[in-house]
């Protein structure tokens, strides 16, 4: 457990069921008391259909949420998180899960970021026009174990269904929305109570975030002391030339500002099957 928090209550600002993921393993390895505000609305940030825009960053809405938590506690220590969806940023045709947490400490002023990005999701949608096509996409997205959502058609912000989770219940609502639209639009559930993907990507951000709570600085002691840069051109063993591996690692202290530069902790030189010289 650590000192810094032990004893203290942790706020877990979720609408959607997260302090499942959060609260036992917070509880155990800090030593906190976790509590979920009640009748807590993050969907005034923004939701994932669309009826309320999301127009904050991640990292922004995290931190807001942590405020609206601690102010209707009263407590001085926040976790939220904040998923996005959408093509990988280095796969070309991939879908991606990105998770960040954010754990903010206002007693001690502190705020510390970790994230997961994840090709393990089941993000999709498509328009459909007849129930064989509504079973085949349900088929591949994992339902019912993971749910979904019927609206008329693409961003639409009128007609949405949520939380479908039989085979007759979406059977219903396909069925409802052609009658009175002509058309209807299948999509994945991504809220996390309902996304059993989405949540190990979240359990994966937890255990960075708990890795770097771990990483005390030499100088203030305090929790975050984290990779900052990293510097690549490690030599060569043969040529001399710079390579792609890591030279060293420049590390931060966001909380007093200390900085320390850690060499590769390999070696001074690179095998020269990896330099692009020696053998290309």
């Amino acid at each position: 457990m650590h000192p810094l928090f032990v004893g203290r209550t942790l706020a877990i600002a979720t609408k959607h069921k997260k302090e499942l993921i959060l609260a036992d393993k917070l509880e155990n390895r800090l030593g906190v008391k976790c509590t979920v505000p009640k009748q807590f609305d993050t969907d005034v940030l923004g939701t994932f259909t669309g009826e309320i825009e999301r127009t904050l960053s991640p990292v922004e809405a995290a931190r807001q949420k942590c405020k609206m938590a601690m102010q209707e506690l009263g407590c001085d220590l926040a976790i939220a998180s904040e998923g996005s969806f959408g093509a990988h940023p280095a796969i070309p045709f991939c879908q991606a899960n990105e998770e960040l947490l954010l754990l903010i400490d206002t007693h001690n002023r502190l705020e510390l970021i970790a994230s997961e990005l994840s090709t393990e999701t089941n993000f999709n949608g498509t328009a459909v026009i007849n129930l064989k096509q509504v079973y085949d996409f349900a088929l591949a997205t994992e339902f019912p174990s993971h749910r979904l959502i019927l609206r008329p058609y693409q961003h639409a912000h009128f007609g949405i269904v949520k939380d479908i989770h039989t085979w007759q219940y979406l059977c219903k609502v396909f069925t409802k929305l052609m009658r009175e639209y002509g058309s209807a639009y299948v999509e994945t559930d991504l809220r996390a109570m309902h996304n059993p993907t989405r949540r190990r990507v979240i359990a994966r951000a937890l255990d960075k975030l708990l890795t770097l709570i771990d990483s005390q600085c030499p100088q203030c002691e305090m929790p975050g002391f984290s990779e900052e840069k990293v510097n690549r051109g490690l030599p060569c063993r043969d040529c001399g030339l710079p390579t792609r591996a890591v030279l060293s690692v420049i590390k931060l202290c966001k909380h007093c500002g200390n900085e320390e530069m850690i060499l590769n902790p390999l070696g001074e030189f690179e095998n020269p099957m990896y330099c692009d010289r020696c053998n290309p």
